[in-house]
């Protein structure tokens, strides 16, 4: 996720200094990758080292403001522009953790998919009633509604609804893939007993 750009979208809406840019980046994707004050202003430290924000004074309480700089714009309808990248996909830690469990003798992959299902069934279904509160118009605590925010937070939870749909489908998958593996395992065992067995059964015949 692009913290960066997504800073610089706020900041393209005018001035603002690092706990509102925390605040409103929370409130329109619903808080699901959280900041803290200390990621936003590393980010605005290498927004600024890179000439896309600069400072806009302080307020009566010393708080810095940044503003977006006509790199920085530039910049922002440049990531808007251009498609998000597949060809190096972030790495996935279920994928990672499946790929691993087939190859360490001694793991239940079997659970570890029963397990995630299980998990991801229950993501699913607290994802569900987000959507449907947010529907519903529901307040979230600490977020100023606004037609724009609301529908922020709906795209990011579809998002994760259509997300955690396909981990699922991919899971029931998984489980195929390994039932099939141990009946082909079990095939060629019993293949390999009965070419074992094929010699010594002709050598008895022979010597009859």
């Amino acid at each position: 996720m692009s913290i960066r750009h997504g800073l610089l979208a706020l900041l393209d809406q005018g001035p603002r200094y690092g706990y509102q840019l925390r605040t409103e980046f929370e409130a329109r994707t619903g808080a699901t990758w959280p900041l803290n004050v200390g990621q936003v202003y590393t980010t605005l430290s290498r927004l600024e080292r890179d000439g896309l924000v600069e400072p806009a004074g302080e307020d009566g309480e010393g708080h810095q403001f940044y503003a977006a700089t006509d790199a920085g714009r530039e910049e922002l309808r440049s990531w808007f522009d251009t498609p998000v990248p597949r060809t190096n996909p972030p790495r996935d830690e279920l994928a990672i953790k499946l790929a691993m469990a087939v190859t360490v003798p001694g793991v239940d992959v079997s659970a570890v998919v029963q397990g995630q299902r299980r998990h991801s069934i229950k993501a699913l279904q607290d994802y569900t009633r987000l959507k449907g509160r947010a529907l519903a118009g529901e307040k979230r605590p600490g977020v100023v509604p606004s037609a724009s925010n609301d529908l922020a937070w709906l795209l990011v939870l579809d998002q994760l609804i259509f997300q955690t749909e396909a981990e699922i489908r991919w899971l029931d998958h998984c489980e195929t893939r390994l039932a099939q593996q141990a009946e082909l395992l079990q095939a060629r065992t019993a293949e390999a007993a009965r070419d074992d067995g094929a010699p010594a059964k002709r050598g008895r015949r022979l010597r009859a």
